[in-house]
């Protein structure tokens, strides 16, 4: 989670961090905080390994949210996704530790992912982790990726 003491991401030149557990995520006041509305992260290219062979995984992860008092900083999340590129962890690991860190930074009102895995040994593995409650008369709108079958 985010150390108080550092210096945000957001404006200055950052590395891609090695794992992980290493990667720093930012947050912002939400300018919002008297309307409930639905944040999405649509992440199409998202890259990890496998834990066993070390093969390159695929997915595509949306993500929503409904924000309380902090929005998470993109820069951050695109650099706390790319780290996992050298990562390897099982499908449903990767899903649910995204999931479960953004809830703990932003402590929202309702947060979901689902991720959409490529085949693995000719199997696709979709995985989907939601925390908190929808908020009465809130949009939740589906997320759109279509089941397997072929992607084409």
């Amino acid at each position: 989670m985010q150390a108080r003491n550092r210096t945000p991401l957001l404006g200055r030149s950052a590395p891609l961090p090695a794992a992980p557990a290493q990667a720093q995520l930012d947050r912002v006041a939400n300018p919002h905080r008297d309307t409930d509305y639905v944040a999405r992260f649509t992440v199409p290219e998202f890259t990890c390994l496998c834990p066993i062979t070390g093969q390159p995984d695929f997915a595509h992860f949306v993500i929503d949210y409904v924000p309380a008092q902090w929005l998470v900083e993109s820069k951050s999340l695109k650099l706390y996704l790319a780290s996992f590129r050298a990562h390897g962890a099982f499908h449903e690991d990767c899903t649910v530790a995204i999931g479960k860190r953004l809830f703990a930074l932003l402590k929202p009102k309702y947060l979901r992912i689902g991720g959409y895995w490529y085949p693995r040994g000719g199997m696709p593995i979709d995985v989907f982790w939601q925390a908190g409650r929808v908020p009465r008369g809130v949009w939740l709108p589906e997320q759109g990726v279509a089941p397997y079958r072929g992607r084409g």
